[in-house]
Formats: structure tokens, C-alpha cells, sequence
């Protein structure tokens, strides 16, 4: 009797570890900043065969994907892919945004220490970010064993990717010249990263971000990493989000179709490579998940537009909300600021000001959108508040609604006519920018390859938010817990 007891025991446990869920060695998520979708095409010809032309190849890709909020810029975008959620509900409103009226940058913690230099660049946390991530959930999931680590050079390209439990978070602190963190993930640099800053310094003040160098750095960094937390060789699944934040700098400065951007992206193709034949090296072909997207694209130069006969221009929202806010003044015979500020084309009013002057909040609002709608090249001034009453267009409202939060959010936004930009741009300027809704700067890149992926590419409408739930679905684990997103089944291999 205790024999047969014994070896049914042992039966149940072999069919327990049998039934164990099966999951890649690791998962890389590779961030491109400011990749344009139509970029993996116009430098095709130029790419070589072990880069984007192996991920095409070999993975699936989802031909239009986009971006299902308003304004589409960085902070956001990071946070966005990896919480599978938008910002009304992660609470990244932008790059910067307002708390409670308080200026504030998204990745801004006064309450930690910067690890590695003694600049400020390191006072830097995620506990802005309202949700959980793809990385917080593989913590959860395994009872945080899983390592989970962020590179970038950006600050919030590396902290708003890795979540709240990372194990670490890694980025550029240019007046020191080297990779730091902070306190909120460790008291001191491992020895590794000490060594590695030792090897790779720069001279303090030259602006990695902002040049091509950036790119081979960021890959050298993310391989170290890789190699000396030994990420992908342990018993459970790990996860290493990358960011490459050179591309954006370069695109601001020299626009789309730059010879410096082209550089940029036939160097990130000759990095990629070198970095998935690490991969294959270190965790073994088919052994890991990988997706490649972008935070969001970039417009085209609206001088070059217009020398091709195309409807563009630029204009400064700030120097706007400067006249709009002495427009106020002068209506309500005031000497007090009506506004806190201008961000990402969102308008914030200064409520406790207005109430101080003695002033009615919405006879101020709308007095500020009557004012912006009578001024050239903007489609819609929108009242957040009243937001499903106006004349917009549902795809459009979808989005400023998804780009909303009442404590962050601020009180008009503006759409402007396609084509026009938040630049000043003056007959000699020659860069670009960010943050629309149109499709330059919302239809961005979705690749997934490795463990777990069917091959081919599928054009059916995919969005920005669809990314974590599909990651979280190949690894049968929770998906985070303000997702909005759906798994992208054509993706999965079954």
C-alpha cells in the first residue's frame, strides 16, 4: 500500500514538472527612438542581410501598427509598449507634464541619489509611472527570480521600459561622461558597469545622444549586460529592454531625409546585426523573444515639404501660449498669468491663479479657445472635458481621450492642419520633431522574432498597446495591470 501511495506521488510530481510552462530563456525588447515605420524600407536597399533584413525575414511583422494616442513622444511611447496602456492611465503624460500644477519631468524622484556620478542626472526613478510593466509582471510570475534590466541612453528610455522591479536601469549621464543609475535600484554600480564606464568614457559633456557613436555604445552596453548578469542562462525566463535614443536627437537635428540619418540607420543596421549573432552566441538561436518597435516616427522637414509642392509649416506653441495668455489679460483686465504653461501642444491654465483674480475657470477656457481657434494652421482647439461633444473625427478623439488625465492633463489641446509642426521653421532650418497624431509620427515599426513566433507579416490594424499583451501571451503570464491592448494572434506560432 505505502509502495503504490510512493510511487503515485512520484507519478503526480514527474507530471507537474512535465506540465511546466514552457517559456524562451529571455526576452529583448529593442526600442528604436523616433524609427519611422517606412524607414525599414527606404534604407532597405542599404541594409545588410543580418540586421532589420533578418528580422524581416525571420519574424513577424505588423506592416500598421499605430500609435493610439496624443502627443507621440518618448516618455509616453516607452511607457506605452511596455504597459500595453496609454497615458490616462499610466499617468506619463508627456516628457514633461504637470502634477497637481507642478512641473515635472516623467522620470523625476527628488527622493533618490544618482549611483555612479555626483550630477543630478541620476535622480531619476520610475514612481511616475502609475502601471506595471511587461517586466513587472515575468517578476510576479516567477516569484520576482526573473532578472530584468534596462539600457538607453535616454534616462526614461531606460527606467520606464525596466518597471518598477527591475533589478536595474542603466543610462547616460553626459556631464559625467559614463552609464549611472540611482538609488531606487542600488547603492553602488556592480563592478561590472565600473569596469565597463572605465573602458568606454567620454569626455564629460560630449552629448552621446546626439550623435551616431551613441548607437555601438548603447549595443556594447546592453552586450555587457547581458554577459555579466548572465541574462537568458538561468533556470527562468530574464528580460532586457534596449532603447537606442541617438536616432531621435539626430532626426530633430537633420530631419528624415539627412545624409547624418541615413548614417544613423545603416550604423543601427550594422549593430543590430552584431547583436543578434550575440544573442545566438550567448542564449541560442530560437532560445530568446525579441520584438523591435519605435516610441513614435518623425515628420518630414516642412521646407523640404514645401520645395516638393507639399502643404507643411511650423510654428512655436509656446510663443502662442505666450500671446494667448496677454490676450487673457487684456479681456479680463488682469494683471495676473492665466496659464501655467504650454506642453506637447496641451494648454494648462492656472486654476488657483484664475481663482485668485476672481475669475470664472470656464469663461476663461473658453474665452483661451475661442482665442486659438482664430489663429492660422490649427484644425481643432479641444476642451478636454467636453471632449465627445465636439466636431472631431472618432479616430482623433479616440486618441486625445487616450491622452488625457485629469491630474495631468491639462485644460485645451490643439490639433494642427496636417503637415504643421511645433518648430519655428525659418527658411534655414533644417530638422523636425514629433508629437501628432498623423501617420508620420504614429505609424511606427513592429517586428517580433525568435521563440514563440510565426513568421510573415500581417497588415490587419495593429496598435502600439497590442505589443505587451502579445509578449505576456507567449509567456503565459499576466498581462499588466492597465493594459488596454489585445495579443496579436497572427503572430503567435501555434
Amino acid at each position: 500500500m505505502k509502495k503504490s501511495i510512493f510511487i503515485g506521488l512520484l507519478l503526480a510530481c514527474c507530471t507537474v514538472l512535465n506540465a511546466q510552462v514552457r517559456r524562451p530563456k529571455l526576452v529583448v525588447g529593442i526600442v528604436v527612438d523616433q524609427m519611422r515605420w517606412d524607414y525599414l524600407y527606404y534604407y532597405n536597399n542599404e541594409f545588410g542581410e543580418g540586421g532589420f533584413k533578418r528580422l524581416l525575414r525571420e519574424g513577424r511583422s505588423c506592416q500598421n501598427t499605430m500609435i493610439p494616442y496624443i502627443p507621440t513622444v518618448t516618455a509616453i511611447g516607452h511607457s506605452s509598449i511596455y504597459t500595453g496602456s496609454v497615458p490616462a492611465l499610466t499617468g506619463i503624460l508627456g516628457n514633461d507634464f504637470f502634477i497637481n500644477g507642478r512641473p515635472t519631468y516623467c522620470c523625476q524622484d527628488d527622493s533618490v541619489q544618482s549611483v555612479g556620478s555626483t550630477t543630478i542626472e541620476g535622480k531619476m526613478s520610475p514612481r511616475n509611472l502609475l502601471a506595471s510593466t511587461i517586466g513587472d509582471e515575468l517578476k510576479l510570475a516567477t516569484n520576482f527570480r526573473a532578472k530584468v534590466v534596462g539600457v538607453a541612453l535616454k534616462d526614461r528610455a531606460a527606467i520606464l521600459p525596466a518597471g518598477h522591479s527591475a533589478d536595474a536601469a542603466y543610462w547616460w549621464d553626459t556631464r559625467a561622461g559614463h552609464f549611472v543609475s540611482s538609488t531606487y535600484y542600488m547603492q553602488q554600480l556592480p563592478a561590472w558597469v565600473e569596469q565597463f564606464n572605465k573602458t568606454h568614457k567620454t569626455a564629460p559633456g560630449f552629448d552621446l545622444k546626439t550623435n551616431v557613436k551613441g548607437i555601438p555604445m548603447t549595443f556594447d552596453m546592453a552586450e555587457a549586460a547581458l554577459r555579466n548578469e548572465r541574462l537568458g542562462q538561468g533556470n527562468e525566463t530574464d528580460m532586457l529592454a534596449i532603447s537606442v535614443s541617438s536616432t531621435d536627437a539626430i532626426g530633430h537635428k537633420f530631419s528624415t531625409r539627412g545624409q547624418e540619418i541615413h548614417d544613423a540607420y545603416l550604423q543601427l543596421d550594422r549593430d543590430l546585426t552584431r547583436f543578434l549573432n550575440t544573442l545566438d552566441a550567448t542564449v541560442g538561436r530560437g532560445n530568446y523573444l525579441l520584438f523591435l518597435s519605435a516610441d513614435h516616427g518623425g515628420s518630414h522637414n516642412p521646407n523640404f515639404m514645401r520645395s516638393h509642392k507639399l502643404p507643411a509649416g511650423g510654428f512655436e506653441a509656446w510663443t502662442l501660449a505666450k500671446k494667448l495668455n496677454e490676450a487673457l489679460q487684456k479681456q479680463f483686465a488682469t494683471g495676473a498669468n492665466l496659464l501655467l504653461g504650454e506642453n506637447s501642444l496641451r494648454i494648462y491654465l492656472d486654476h488657483q491663479a484664475i481663482q485668485n483674480a476672481g475669475l470664472d475657470l470656464n469663461k476663461v477656457k473658453a474665452a483661451a479657445k475661442e482665442w486659438l481657434e482664430k489663429q492660422p494652421h490649427i484644425t481643432y482647439v479641444v476642451d478636454y472635458n467636453n471632449v465627445e461633444t465636439q466636431p472631431i473625427p472618432q479616430p482623433i478623439r479616440e486618441r486625445i481621450i487616450n491622452g488625457y488625465s485629469r491630474e495631468r492633463g491639462g485644460d485645451l489641446l490643439i490639433v494642427t492642419h496636417p503637415g504643421w509642426i511645433n518648430v519655428k521653421a525659418s527658411p534655414t532650418y533644417k530638422g523636425t520633431t514629433h508629437g501628432l497624431w498623423n501617420p508620420d509620427d504614429a505609424h511606427i515599426p513592429l517586428i517580433f522574432m525568435g521563440w514563440g513566433v510565426d513568421k510573415g507579416e500581417t497588415f490587419a490594424p495593429t496598435r502600439m498597446t497590442d505589443i505587451a499583451p502579445t509578449i505576456c501571451a507567449l509567456l503565459h503570464i499576466q498581462m499588466p495591470n492597465a493594459c488596454v491592448g489585445n495579443p496579436i494572434t497572427s503572430a503567435i506560432d501555434d
